[in-house]
């Protein structure tokens, strides 16, 4: 059941600037474009990188991130190419010199796709979904920390967790979401730390950081553990009046962010809840 225990403090987050963004959401052009990293540009590599930014693809219109993994996706994939409208080459060792022929199969692009349109939106349609429409809400996260030693707050200004918030930015533009963070100055009018946050009302989050211009505020735990030999996340959002819950472990902190962008994605687009 939810806890009802309001943290001491919020209210001063409202004139507190609350938010640096750590993602931007997808304009409606970007939901159909997706990049993934080849080696070399043959027409074998490309197929491959078509196949992997398509899953990419349906999973961000959609919303579902459980697409990427049903059979029928894998048949489409199979005739990505026929669903591209353009794509491009970024040479990912730009400015460092070619020495022979096996240098340029070997070179590492990062291929960005842009499919077509109405040739997406009929895929879903074939595989039972639809577009994600409408805008799509800008999500205000509240992570704790602990990697193994002192826990700590993520925070977007934050002297910790640099490499965290380049995998959020990530997360987010893989899903197509604004994934934003809090600044410290923000939890320290908060008063929010890493034992009051698992306590924190996220229906009353939700009221305070939308007078700072955010939708839905997330709260969740990264966690290292030896004995999963990986991270621990567990998340809980709150929308219409529900409240949900889940976790992941054994893990890296790039896929467990994933998770939480993802089942964020599914809760809010209307598939229902994460597992």
């Amino acid at each position: 059941m939810r806890s009802q225990t309001k943290i001491a403090g919020l209210p001063a987050l409202i004139p507190v600037l609350l938010m640096l963004a750590c993602g931007t959401a997808a304009a409606s052009g970007d939901l159909y474009q997706a990049r993934s990293v080849v080696t070399g540009q043959g027409e074998e590599s490309r197929q491959i990188g078509f196949a992997t930014a398509l899953r990419e693809v349906l999973v961000k219109v959609s919303g579902d991130p459980r697409l990427a993994d049903e059979p029928a996706v894998a048949a489409l994939a199979g005739r990505a190419a026929s669903l591209v409208a353009s794509y491009r080459y970024r040479d990912r060792m730009e400015g460092i010199p070619v020495h022979d022929e096996q240098g340029t199969r070997d070179r590492p692009f990062d291929l960005t796709v842009s499919f077509d349109q109405a040739e997406i939106d009929a895929a879903l349609g074939s595989l039972g979904r639809e577009p994600w429409t409408g805008s799509r809400p800008r999500i205000v996260m509240f992570v704790s920390v602990r990697p193994g030693g002192d826990a700590y707050l993520l925070a977007a200004d934050g002297e910790r967790g640099r490499d965290l918030r380049e995998a959020l930015a990530a997360a987010a533009e893989r899903f197509g979401m604004t994934l934003a963070l809090p600044s410290r100055a923000a939890l320290s009018e908060a008063r929010l730390g890493v034992e009051t946050l698992p306590a924190a009302d996220l229906a009353t989050l939700d009221a305070t950081i939308e007078s700072a211009g955010g939708d839905v505020a997330m709260a969740g735990s990264l966690v290292w553990s030896d004995e999963a030999l990986g991270w621990v996340a567990e998340w809980r959002l709150y929308s219409l009046g529900e409240s949900y819950r889940w976790q992941i472990s054994g893990v890296s902190f790039d896929a467990a962010l994933r998770s939480a962008a993802a089942g964020a994605a599914q809760i809010l687009s209307g598939h229902g809840p994460p597992k």
